[in-house]
C-alpha cells in the first residue's frame, strides 16, 4: 500500500514538472514568434526606404542631410545585431529619421502631391503602425514569460532547466517625444 501512495506521489510530482516546464517552454516560443513578427516588419520597413529616397531624390532641393540620415539609419538597420537591444537601437534611430524626413516633407508641396511619394508614405504608416502591434505583442508575450520565469512554482523549474529573463523592446527617450523641425 505504501509503495502505492509512493508511486502516486512520484506520478502527481513528474507531471507537474512536466507540466511547468512545457508551460515555460511555451511561453518562450511565444517570445520567439512575437519576436519574428517584429523582426519581419523591421524588414519590410527597410526594403521600402530605397524607393522612398529615390523618390525624394528627384527633389534637388530637397534637404540632402535629411536623406543622408535616413540612408545612415537603413544602413545601421541592416546591420544590426539581431539581439533585442540591438534591434531596438537601430528601429529608434531609423524611425527618427522617417520621421525627420517626413516632417521636412511638408514645406515642398511638390513632393507631397507625388504619388509615388504619398504611396510610400501610406505605406511606411502602415508598416509604422505593423511595428508598433508587433512590439505590444512581444512586450506582452515577454511579460507573460518573464512573470513565469519568475513565480513560484515555476521559478524552481525555470532555474533548473535554464529558462533565462527576456529583454523588453523599449522606446528610447527620443521615440517618446516628438521630433523638433527647423527650417
Amino acid at each position: 500500500m505504501s509503495s502505492l501512495i509512493w508511486l502516486v506521489v512520484v506520478v502527481v510530482l513528474g507531471g507537474f514538472v512536466a507540466l511547468s516546464y512545457n508551460s515555460l517552454v511555451q511561453r518562450r516560443n511565444r517570445v520567439k514568434n512575437a519576436w519574428s513578427q517584429i523582426d519581419v516588419q523591421l524588414k519590410r520597413r527597410i526594403e521600402l526606404i530605397p524607393n522612398l529616397v529615390e523618390t525624394v531624390k528627384g527633389y534637388a532641393d530637397f534637404e540632402q542631410k535629411t536623406l543622408q540620415q535616413v540612408i545612415a539609419a537603413r544602413n545601421v538597420a541592416m546591420s544590426a545585431p539581431s539581439t533585442v537591444a540591438g534591434q531596438a537601437g537601430a528601429d529608434n534611430a531609423l524611425s527618427g529619421a522617417l520621421r525627420q524626413l517626413f516632417a521636412l516633407s511638408e514645406s515642398y508641396p511638390d513632393l507631397k502631391a507625388n504619388a509615388s511619394f504619398l504611396s510610400l508614405q501610406e505605406e511606411l504608416s502602415n508598416t509604422e503602425s505593423r511595428i508598433a502591434y508587433a512590439r505590444q505583442f512581444y512586450n506582452d508575450a515577454v511579460l507573460s514569460y518573464n512573470n513565469a520565469v519568475h513565480s513560484f512554482p515555476s521559478v524552481i523549474f525555470a532555474s533548473l532547466f535554464k529558462f533565462k529573463e527576456s529583454e523588453f523592446f523599449e522606446a528610447t527617450d527620443a521615440e517618446k517625444t516628438a521630433p523638433k523641425v527647423q527650417f
